[in-house]
């Protein structure tokens, strides 16, 4: 596993079980929607493309030609 997976599942794995804590503690209400549900995606975004390498992010960016990799496959 590399270090930008590793880095990728514990910040997703952060995110994810703080909002948990904050909704056990009743600090948060997720059972309603709420702008906290996008929280929630990122969180287990960053740590499914930890797991498996597909972060749909980067498709966009590279579509785009947007970063470090989309410009040296321009030149």
């Amino acid at each position: 596993m590399s270090i930008e997976s590793i880095v990728r599942l514990v910040a997703g794995t952060f995110v994810t079980l703080s909002l948990v804590g904050a909704h056990l503690t009743g600090a948060v209400d997720l059972t309603r929607p709420s702008p906290l549900w996008l929280a929630v995606f990122v969180g287990l975004n960053l740590t499914q493309s930890s797991l498996t390498g597909f972060c749909p992010l980067v498709n966009i960016l590279r579509r785009l030609k947007i970063g470090s990799e989309a410009a040296s496959s321009r030149s």
